[in-house]
Order: structure tokens, then C-alpha cells, then sequence
């Protein structure tokens, strides 16, 4: 079970908004977490907290294939992100990291800005942690997602595989 505040974007949440681009030129991960979402929110990266999620609508991380989008959410505090649907380079490249995408048709007619929600991650479910019976449904996750995800990203599962050996 996954834990935390939610934070309510929109539809077609581009990279450029995710971490603009006049920051690039700085490769510390924490320069790149004071500035995430600061294209959608100038307040976010001062008030999120580690384990807050973000849910989205349509084409969450659309644009350019910047990777220093999921890097930057995830240095942030972000653990999960839920999305009507993902842009592919950016699903692909939050796995990577280490955050969990998830694909929710309906999670932004569902949940407010701000409240806590979770996510059961064995039952497919996502819900309100006020006891309000709110709940959104989630496509199933892969499973070499799952397991890049609980190794802490693409890194930490090839550390483990080698470790293995």
C-alpha cells in the first residue's frame, strides 16, 4: 500500500512544464527538484512532500524525452505518478527512475488536490484516505515494472540481478 498526498494536474502536462528548460544545463538532481512542476506551479517544489503522488489526466509528460522530467519528480519526493494516459518516452523513463506510472481512466473525476489517497498496488484500487468511499481503478502494472519499481529503478534491479549471479 502507497501512501500520500495528491497533487491535481490537467490534460497534456508537458516536460517543458515538469522541469523547464533554461534549467537543464544543471545536472545536480536536487538543482532539478527545486524546479519541478515549476512550468505548471511555482509553489509545488517548496511544498511537496516525500511520498505525495501526482495525478494527472490525458498524456501526462508529452513533448521532449528529457529524462531530467522523472528525475526531477522523483528527487522532488514523488513515488508514484497516476495519469489517464502517459506520454510512451516519459512512462518509460519514469520506470527507469524508479517512479511508478500508473493508468487511471477515471482518477481525476475522483480525487481532490491535497488529500491523501492510496494506492493498493495488489488489488488494483486507488481510494481516499478519508472514508469517503471514493475509488478509482487502475490497469494492471507489468510486472518487470513492478519489479523495476521496488528495486528503486532500472539501476538498482541490474545491481540486483548482479548480485545474483
Amino acid at each position: 500500500m502507497i501512501c500520500g498526498r495528491g497533487w491535481m494536474f490537467g490534460s497534456d502536462i508537458d516536460t517543458d512544464k515538469i522541469i523547464p528548460g533554461r534549467y537543464l544545463d544543471n545536472y545536480s538532481f536536487e538543482f532539478l527538484a527545486f524546479h519541478a512542476m515549476e512550468g505548471e506551479d511555482h509553489e509545488f517544489a517548496s511544498k511537496v512532500r516525500e511520498g505525495d503522488i501526482i495525478v494527472a489526466g490525458k498524456n501526462f509528460g508529452i513533448g521532449s524525452s528529457r529524462e531530467q522530467a522523472a528525475i526531477a519528480l522523483k528527487h522532488a519526493g514523488i513515488r508514484v505518478i497516476i495519469a489517464e494516459s502517459f506520454a510512451r518516452i516519459f512512462y518509460r523513463n519514469a520506470v527507469n527512475y524508479g517512479l511508478l506510472p500508473i493508468i487511471s481512466p477515471n482518477c481525476t473525476t475522483v480525487f481532490k488536490n491535497g488529500e491523501e489517497i492510496c494506492v493498493d498496488l495488489d488489488n488494483g484500487r486507488i481510494f481516499s484516505s478519508d472514508d469517503s468511499g471514493r475509488e478509482a481503478r487502475f490497469f494492471e502494472i507489468p510486472s518487470i515494472v513492478r519489479q523495476i519499481y521496488d528495486a528503486g529503478g532500472l539501476v538498482g534491479l541490474l545491481k540486483l540481478s548482479d548480485e545474483n549471479e
